[in-house]
């Protein structure tokens, strides 16, 4: 059964349109094409503007409140055997997520994402938690978001699959973490075309899989679709994977009985002003989720 978790927040990011991403799929015929058993929105608190001096971040109180409200709507809806589909907002979500799953033992995360997310808080040249995501998950950075309820890190390190990274060069300029560097399961988009889709797909998943984890999350931000395909995001790059690339690996994954949830994040519906992306997205979720 499928559980529909509305999570509008752009706590992580700014105030700029990922928070009327819920909305745009709906208009888009979401839930016409696939049948939600519950629905639910939980609602973020006020944004802030001001970086905090010591974590670094923006909004860094109301992040850790909304990821606390957002891990009890999904540890309900998973304690209720339901399959939990959320739809964001940014990338900041998967502290609510991941906090839900850590809650309940040791799950995995298979993040779809054309950037690494693994700046630290301080050399994020934004403050926007959205930038750190993985890095927050794996325990780098202040307390408030590293070690919620003193459960971090949120994730180890070789229970993580980055599927599709393509800002790595960005990455160096900015002095940031290297992803590659850590234990993390990184498949970079050069990676994925030369090895090819299907196989690059199914090798990350076996990286995962051997794994003593309970299940996995699948997180997609959809600025790892091909900047062609999907223009709609407020940090584009060049290249990345196809809407057909991305039903293959969604398809796969969907199909692994661990699979637990799945959140689709940074979809900016003011800047997609004749819904072609919402539509894309809304029929790429139907065909994807139709047997869950």
């Amino acid at each position: 059964m499928l559980a529909l978790i509305n999570a509008p927040s752009v706590l992580g990011l700014r105030p700029t349109g990922v928070e009327l991403l819920p909305e745009a799929l709906q208009r888009a015929g979401l839930s016409k094409k696939l049948a939600f058993y519950t629905t639910q929105t939980v609602t973020p608190p006020a944004y802030n503007t001001k970086r905090d001096p010591v974590s670094h971040l923006l909004n860094p109180k109301g992040l850790a409140t909304y990821a606390v409200q957002l891990a009890d709507a999904i540890q309900e809806t998973l304690q209720n055997n339901q399959f939990p589909v959320v739809l964001g907002g940014d990338c900041s979500n998967l502290l609510g997520i991941m906090l839900a799953l850590k809650r309940m033992g040791r799950y995995g995360l298979f993040d779809l994402d054309g950037h690494a997310d693994f700046y630290l808080p301080e050399q994020s040249p934004t403050g926007q938690a959205a930038d750190s995501a993985l890095a927050l998950l794996s325990g780098r950075g202040s307390d408030v978001m590293t070690n919620l309820e003193g459960l971090g890190p949120l994730a180890q390190e070789k229970d993580i699959v980055l599927f599709g990274q393509r800002d790595q060069p960005e990455t160096v300029k900015q002095h940031s973490l290297q992803i590659a560097d850590t234990n993390i399961h990184v498949f970079d988009l050069a990676t994925i075309q030369r090895a090819g889709v299907q196989e690059s797909a199914q090798l990350a998943l076996a990286a995962l899989m051997g794994r003593p984890i309970e299940g996995f999350w699948i997180h997609l931000d959809v600025d790892v679709i091909d900047d062609a395909q999907m223009p709609a995001v407020d940090y584009r790059l060049p290249g990345g994977l196809t809407f057909d690339e991305l039903e293959t690996v969604l398809t796969l994954l969907l199909h692994e009985p661990k699979a637990i949830g799945l959140d689709i994040a940074i979809y900016n519906p003011k800047l997609d002003p004749h819904q072609t992306g919402a539509k894309k997205l809304t029929k790429l979720l139907a065909s994807v989720l139709a047997n869950r």
